[in-house]
């Protein structure tokens, strides 16, 4: 009995190890990990999310030049993407297998010998290189070649789910009418000089209430009080030595920049024969033809043809001729080493004759910036260890060449030059250094090194009304001035809809003395119509998304919101007031040549943006026929390793 007891427990020990290995996405003692979920008949594994996840992480990486951790690539919803993106892999697998669609081996075959990664020195296919290739991927040839082939099945159903779609011909002809309509327009410009009066100076009871109701614009931001020491190379220069031979050797090693022959900017056009570039060059001769038109008859641009700085050696046999112009323009025919050519020469630059005793200067703070930052980078470890040891900032001072400065530090600092604010390293550190952190050496890009101390932090304040007593006065007569020249704009715009209403048809007048026989009521007196107001500049032929020299783009972006000819509105932008006022609406050529590029691209966008949602529909109703299933634990377990 004891023995069948001690059987009893150790299998209920081992159960309960393998429910608790499972909580961390074990499913057996090999070692193999769970699927993260399915659809359908289609499993997607660990691996697989494990992958597309990498790739995400490495391709935002890609885009922002920062790789993010796998907590940051969570709060992205990097993991939901590449969950996502597997989830709907798997859809269109699953529905290809029920729709038996596949294609053969020899075009898998064909997908992997053309392969750049699994090809040999000698350019083939190198069956060694596949293998060695995907065994260092953790893939087997089985499941790779699998994954191709349904890639491959994938790419025809979707080809065929989208295969009839396009945008609707009055979609595109409505949208190309839209963006090719042209309009005119008047459009003034509202200023001071135009008000009845001039602004009364307000008293200072008007400004300080203005200050007290405007505190955000007078109060002053949380002020850091940062003591620091740096050393960069520049201010320790002067004082390293550089032997006169280093600079000698120096000027040796760069000879090529400082002596240098005549070279000329050329461009190079071949030719089959001899015959075809002499018809070529009698064309240019008679100005029938550019050398970049006849470039484009052979298919080429002229950065293709672009030789950029060449001296004559570098020609060869056709830098006499080229270097025979003294002015820009065709040399040839001439034999080249790829046949009968054209050099098109289009800047000559002068030789460069630079001595060593020109470039000595030059050459001296070069040398001398790169042995000072190799001295401070030797000295970065013992200016640390006297950190470490307790040295404060004003100890370093005294004991190494650092220097001592203090600023007051806002996130708004200008980056002056000459001042320690303009590193980027030091703002970033200064943003983020807290009263009770102990100070670090960190380093600048250029070699420098620093160290900061926060003292004080003044939190945002408002500034007392003496100290800005002037800047509120000129927020208070901005602020009016807007006020009074947006009401005169209000104005005018009610002026113009009065001036354009049709007036009303006055009764026939009665004649006399028989209307007044018959006790008529005397003819009323004729209606004047108002004169309407000035409109100012005007734009004919103004295009959607077009521009007025020296006006804000909101002035062309309201003249096209107006909806009836001889309507007027206003706008206010960058502190400035316009009204506009729309004479004429032009309707779109949408029959003129230039119009067929962008209907064609309108058509493209259009389909590409409804195909985009036919895709994304069918993918979600093959989801919700399928059934998607979700193991939320094997995600957090391989979330879990990515750390």
């Amino acid at each position: 009995m004891r023995g069948k007891g001690k059987s009893t427990i150790v299998w209920l020990l081992m159960g309960m190890l393998v429910l608790g290995l499972g909580g961390f996405g074990v499913t057996n003692f090999s070692g193999g990990t769970a699927d993260i979920g399915s659809v359908g008949e289609v499993e997607v594994s660990s691996q697989d999310y494990a992958r597309a996840l990498r790739n995400e992480m490495q391709d935002f990486a890609a885009r922002t030049g920062k790789q993010p951790t796998a907590a940051e690539a969570k709060a992205m919803g990097l993991d939901q993407m590449a969950l996502s993106r597997l989830m709907v892999s798997a859809a269109l697998e699953d529905q290809a297998n029920r729709l038996g669609i596949s294609v053969g081996d020899h075009a898998v075959a064909e997908q992997i010998t053309n392969a750049a990664a699994f090809k040999g020195i000698d350019g083939k296919f190198d069956r060694a290189r596949y293998a060695d290739t995907l065994q260092r991927e953790g893939i087997r040839e089985a499941d790779f070649e699998h994954d191709l082939r349904m890639d491959a099945a994938r790419v025809i159903l979707q080809q065929a789910t989208l295969a009839g779609i396009k945008a609707p011909q009055p979609v595109t002809d409505r949208s190309l009418g839209w963006l090719l309509e042209t309009r005119d327009i008047h459009w003034q410009e509202l200023t001071a000089a135009d008000l009845a009066a001039p602004i009364a100076t307000p008293d200072d009871a008007t400004l300080e209430a203005w200050h007290k109701a405007n505190a955000d614009r007078f109060t002053h931001p949380e002020i850091r009080k940062i003591t620091y020491v740096w050393l960069t190379p520049e201010m320790i220069e002067k004082t390293v030595e550089v032997d006169d031979q280093a600079l000698r050797d120096l000027y040796e090693q760069r000879k090529d920049e400082y002596q240098q022959p005549e070279r000329r900017m050329v461009e190079r056009l071949v030719f089959p024969t001899v015959a075809a570039a002499e018809e070529a060059k009698a064309r240019l001769d008679k100005h029938e033809i550019s050398f970049e038109q006849l470039a484009a008859e052979r298919g080429l641009t002229l950065a293709d043809l672009d030789l950029g700085e060449v001296s004559q050696a570098d020609l060869g046999p056709a830098g006499a001729p080229v270097f025979a112009l003294d002015q820009p323009g065709i040399a040839g025919p001439v034999s080249s080493d790829l046949g009968p050519a054209l050099y098109s020469m289009n800047a000559i630059l002068e030789p460069v004759d630079v001595t060593f005793e020109q470039a000595k200067g030059d050459l001296r703070l070069e040398a001398a910036i790169d042995r000072a930052r190799r001295q401070i980078d030797e000295q970065s470890a013992s200016i640390t260890d006297l950190m470490a040891g307790g040295a404060t900032l004003e100890d370093l001072v005294k004991e190494t060449h650092m220097q001592l400065g203090q600023i007051d530090w806002t996130a708004s600092t200008g980056d002056d030059p000459g001042s320690i604010a303009a590193y980027p390293e030091f703002r970033q550190h200064a943003a983020e250094v807290t009263q009770s952190d102990f100070p670090e050496l960190y380093t600048f890009e250029d070699g420098g090194i620093f160290a900061l101390r926060l003292d004080k932090i003044e939190p945002p304040a408002l500034i007392p009304f003496a100290e800005v007593k002037d800047r509120v006065a000129a927020d208070w007569l901005q602020n009016e001035t807007m006020r009074q020249l947006m009401a005169l704009a209000e104005e005018r715009k009610l002026a113009n809809a009065a001036a354009i209403e049709p007036a009303n048809p006055a009764p026939a007048a009665a004649t006399a003395p028989v209307a007044q026989a018959v006790g008529a009521a005397p003819a009323p007196t004729p209606v004047i119509p108002q004169q309407a107001p000035e409109k100012g500049h005007a734009e004919t032929g103004l295009t959607r998304g077009g521009f007025i020299n020296g006006v804000p783009q909101e002035v062309v972006s309201k003249a096209f919101e107006i909806t009836e000819p001889g309507e007027a509105e206003i706008v206010d932008a960058d502190n400035r007031v316009f009204l506009v006022t729309l004479d004429q609406v032009h309707a779109a050529a949408t029959d003129a040549p230039e119009a067929g590029q962008m209907r064609d691209s309108i058509a493209n966008r259009l389909g590409d943006s409804m195909r985009q949602d036919v895709f994304d529909y069918f993918t979600r109703a093959v989801q919700a026929q399928s059934g998607v299933t979700v193991n939320q634990t094997a995600i957090d377990a391989v979330n879990t390793q990515m750390q």
